[in-house]
């Protein structure tokens, strides 16, 4: 049986994927808020520890060793492969879809639903920022990542980028990953969870499981970059670093 309590959620979630499934039933923020201890996390949420820990070993044994691939051992540039061609290209695909169903929605049912026409701004600022954020990662911390993986293979300089270490744009991308939180944490709450009204229509339970699935979705692509692939990154370029001053 694991010892879960000391360990920080971010570590749980990046050695063993399938517990993910946990955090996200329990609320407990496991990729902005992943450097929390699981108590920590656990107190945040109002979950007792004992609950959590009672599931993460209920899912080790149901696990047997089977569930999705464990992403601490891939290669930047494949995490890096898998971050543009699943997540990227998810968020990519229903930013416009849910654009839609949120105006068509809020026509319909806006009068006796206002909460709608206040979560169609906050969508809407927070696609406005994923799509410049995704197109920096892809263009600029993304290449000079996969650069700093190259170099360390070939046993070459480390690249210059057009800024004094990784960790400045790394920097940049973990404030708008807490913003993209914020804003999602506060549509769920005018949605009381993304649960529709009763007896609504097919459009207004659309909006709902869409802007869930999207919110999974960010929360699982954060806590790959910000508990996997941007450590990873600090580490080789520091490591790097190292090298070039001994030789």
């Amino acid at each position: 049986m694991t010892s879960y309590e000391n360990q920080t959620v971010g570590q749980i979630a990046a050695e063993k994927p399938a517990t993910v499934r946990v955090f996200e039933k329990l609320r407990i923020d496991y990729c902005c808020g992943g450097k929390l201890p699981l108590n920590q996390a656990c107190e945040r949420a109002g979950i007792p520890v004992a609950e959590a820990v009672s599931l993460l070993n209920e899912l080790d044994a149901r696990s047997s060793g089977c569930g999705a691939r464990n992403w601490k051992e891939a290669s930047a540039s494949e995490l890096i492969a898998h971050i543009t061609g699943t997540h990227h290209a998810f968020v990519r695909q229903e930013i416009p879809r849910l654009e839609a169903l949120l105006g068509k929605v809020k026509t319909r049912h806006g009068a006796a639903h206002p909460e709608v026409a206040e979560i169609e701004l906050l969508f809407l600022a927070a696609a406005q920022e994923l799509q410049s954020h995704l197109l920096r990662e892809e263009q600029v911390l993304f290449p000079y990542i996969e650069q700093l993986e190259r170099a360390a293979q070939c046993g070459a300089e480390p690249p210059r980028g057009c800024f004094p270490s990784v960790e400045f744009p790394i920097a940049r991308m973990l404030a708008d990953h807490d913003d993209a939180g914020e804003l999602f944490a506060r549509m769920s709450a005018l949605s009381n969870r993304y649960t529709p009204p009763e007896q609504s229509c097919m459009s207004f339970t659309a909006l709902y499981r869409g802007l869930s699935d999207f919110e999974l979705d960010l929360h699982e692509h954060i806590h790959l970059e910000n508990n996997i692939l941007f450590p990873n990154a600090i580490a080789l370029e520091r490591e790097l670093a190292g090298v070039r001053k001994a030789t």
